[in-house]
């Protein structure tokens, strides 16, 4: 019998923390993270259920130099305003029209961190410069890079999701944070190159894997969740 078939509070306890307490951070301490937590890590991510046990997900960890060259790469597209008009995303994470209430939450989150990093709405520079800082997983000691085969399909996409949470909710259980990021979705090229992706390879994202800087601001930010209720239908008769 699993010690989870009759957990007991502390149990329960501890895995709703591992999950709850996950946070986008957006600045890491230089702390290395040995290969074999990264390792654990993903063989633990890797139980994440998948359609027909398909298993799509492909990552690619960076660390050292390996990262800093794709860095250095992206970074200097993003500082030329010529280079950067000649990329964008492969696939749109984001919808094309923008409602209420996913235009809301959107402005509120982006506002709210900006807001604690100082940044006025007219400062644009400043934003760029705070967005720029994606390319060099904010500074974590630890990039991931996950793709995945073309001829996979939406399914595979839902499969793929709830392997990255894992990954995030293994990072938690031992004391690491993460920051899951699509803003390398516009390099894709890029980074299809740098990583000698196959052909067949496509984007799916990237992921910061470090320990949290406590004493930056912008890792203060917890955005809000709507109540079970407005999300939620208990049919029962």
């Amino acid at each position: 019998m699993n010690l989870f078939d009759q957990p007991t509070e502390a149990q329960t306890a501890a895995v709703d923390a591992a999950i709850t307490s996950r946070r986008s951070m957006r600045a890491f301490l230089p702390t290395p993270v040995p290969r074999e937590t990264v390792e654990a890590i993903l063989r633990v991510a890797a139980r994440a259920p998948s359609g027909t046990n398909t298993q799509p997900w492909q990552v690619h960890v960076l660390t050292g130099a390996a990262k800093r060259r794709l860095s250095d790469r992206i970074c200097a597209i993003y500082e030329d305003p010529a280079e950067l008009a000649k990329h964008e995303r492969e696939y749109d994470y984001y919808p094309k029209e923008w409602t209420s209430p996913y235009l809301d939450r959107r402005r509120k989150v982006g506002w709210d961190l900006y807001g604690l990093l100082g940044l006025a709405k007219t400062d644009r520079a400043g934003m760029h410069r705070q967005h720029g800082r994606n390319y060099r997983f904010f500074d974590a000691p630890v990039g991931l890079i996950f793709s995945i085969d073309r001829v996979l399909q939406q399914g595979s996409w839902l499969d793929y999701g709830m392997f990255l949470q894992n990954i995030m909710v293994a990072a938690r259980a031992r004391g690491l944070h993460t920051c899951p990021q699509a803003a390398f979705t516009e390099f894709h090229r890029v980074i299809a190159d740098e990583l000698a992706f196959r052909p067949e390879q496509m984007l799916v994202c990237g992921m910061a894997l470090g320990h949290a800087d406590p004493a930056a601001v912008e890792n203060s930010l917890v955005t809000e969740r709507a109540a079970v209720s407005e999300f939620a239908r208990f049919l029962e008769d």
